[in-house]
């Protein structure tokens, strides 16, 4: 039994009458008949008993009702499924991001994304940092990612969504702890608390030229797996760390100077990226939502 049988079949029992159940599905009553014919052959027996003042169930006919309208539902949500993924309105999409200094920004998003597209499933996965999440992107294990990049091939496209300035975080018992701000040279011979980095990394990249500005290479004591335990070492005095005024704004710790930097560079940009010609329509979706919620960052922000 296939979908147009289901269907036929449905309307002749719903309607009890051959002319009002084709006009019903607007096709001719000979033709409905003999669909109604066919499936019963291919059933095995007579779903109906038929007059020419009256048209009935038989038991297997009853029998048949609840299978036929669920092969119909099934159909429907089928088509409704492949229209939503032709839409964008439904869908899966996984986005990637790096943890504590990007969790508003994801906040915000997925609830954008769940107000507007209630179809769609925003796949959350955290501690992606900029350079495997890229790596990730390019691949096809994430759709989208959150990040910073000084570099980004041309198979990848953008949207900035923030831009955050740069910071030193020091122990509260640093000699230049009590300070407003700080230049790197200061910081000449402080150990170094850093996150995981690679050639495309705009915080380890900017923390190399920052210090060769200065003219010294970074000591480095540590490598954190992630902005929290980063902070986490610099409360305990293990060292200092470069790092953003969102990490300041969304990992608390009391015993860690936020300091800012004397001839800091320009602000670093955020940016959620994914790859060109992209054929996933949920995927232009978020991110054509993303556009809307994040206004470009003026120039001087």
């Amino acid at each position: 039994m296939d979908v147009h049988h289901a269907e036929a079949f449905l309307a002749v029992a719903e309607e009890l009458h051959f002319g009002r159940a084709a006009l019903r599905l607007r096709m001719a009553q000979p033709a409905l008949s003999r669909l109604i014919k066919s499936l019963e052959t291919d059933v095995g027996a007579v779903l109906f008993d038929r007059s020419t003042r009256h048209v009935s169930l038989t038991p297997a006919g009853v029998a048949l009702v609840d299978v036929a309208r669920e092969l119909v539902a099934v159909a429907h949500r089928a088509r409704d499924v492949v229209r939503g993924a032709v839409t964008g309105e439904t869908g899966l999409v996984r986005l990637g991001f790096a943890g504590a200094s990007i969790n508003r920004s994801v906040a915000r998003l997925a609830r954008e994304v769940r107000a507007r597209c209630p179809g769609v499933r925003l796949e959350l996965h955290s501690s992606q940092f900029s350079p495997q999440g890229l790596e990730h992107v390019l691949s096809g294990e994430l759709d989208l990612c959150l990040g910073r990049w000084d570099y980004l091939p041309a198979e990848v496209r953008s949207y900035v969504v923030a831009r955050e300035t740069l910071l030193v975080a020091a122990p509260r018992g640093h000699p230049l702890a009590g300070a407003s701000s700080v230049s790197m040279a200061a910081l000449a011979d402080a150990d170094w608390i850093v996150l995981p980095g690679g050639p495309t990394s705009a915080l380890t990249n900017r923390l190399q030229s920052l210090a060769r500005a200065a003219g010294f290479v970074p000591r480095i004591r540590e490598q954190a797996p992630d902005s929290w335990t980063q902070i986490l070492l610099v409360d305990a005095g293990v060292g200092v760390a470069l790092t953003l005024d969102s990490v300041r704004d969304n990992v608390g710790a009391d015993g860690v100077s936020w300091l800012a930097i004397e001839a800091g560079g320009p602000p670093l940009d955020v940016r959620l990226i994914w790859r060109d010609h992209e054929a996933n329509r949920a995927v232009q979706r978020v991110t054509g939502i993303a556009a809307a919620l994040f206004s470009p960052p003026r120039e001087g922000d």
